[in-house]
Order: structure tokens, then sequence, then C-alpha cells
């Protein structure tokens, strides 16, 4: 699992990311790149990270369903994740 500081910093940056989300926009539309450069580095989506939902391990990470493979493997084991189901063939 992730250092708690860690998920904190995360959830910091996606905050700030919304927050200047249109300003940004605004901003790269009119190509006012100095303006830009003014706002704060964590504005930039960039600098987000996708990390698991449950944990907060930032490597082997599912989109679709927001987590690690090793998270989605035993709650697919487990039958918590409707729809999923172990191949055999």
């Amino acid at each position: 699992m992730a250092k708690e500081s860690l998920k904190a910093r995360q959830r910091n940056r996606e905050k700030t990311v919304a927050r200047y989300a249109d300003k940004r926009a605004k901003m790269k539309a009119e190509g006012d790149f100095e303006g830009l450069q003014k706002l704060p580095r964590n504005a930039s989506p960039v600098r987000l990270r996708n990390r698991c939902a449950l944990t907060g391990r930032p490597r082997g990470y599912i989109r679709e369903f927001g987590l690690c493979r090793n998270q989605f493997r035993q709650m697919a084991s487990d039958g918590k994740i409707p729809g999923v189901t172990k191949a055999s063939w």
C-alpha cells in the first residue's frame, strides 16, 4: 500500500487540476503561454498519476475498474466485480 502522504498529495493535485481547468483551457486557446507558466505546477493534468482506488498503488493500474492488478484479481476471485469471471479454456 502507498503511504498516506502520497495518496493525499494525489488528491490535492486532482483538486488543483479541477480548479484551474477552465482557466488553463482559456489561456491555451488564446495562446497566453506566459500566463500558463504563472499557474501552479500542479494545475497541469500531466502531473496526475493513475492510482488504485483501494491501495494507492501506482503500477499495474486497470483503467476500466480503477484498481491495480492485485486488487482486481482478488476482488474478481471473491465475486465482488459484476460480470468478471475467471477465464478457462
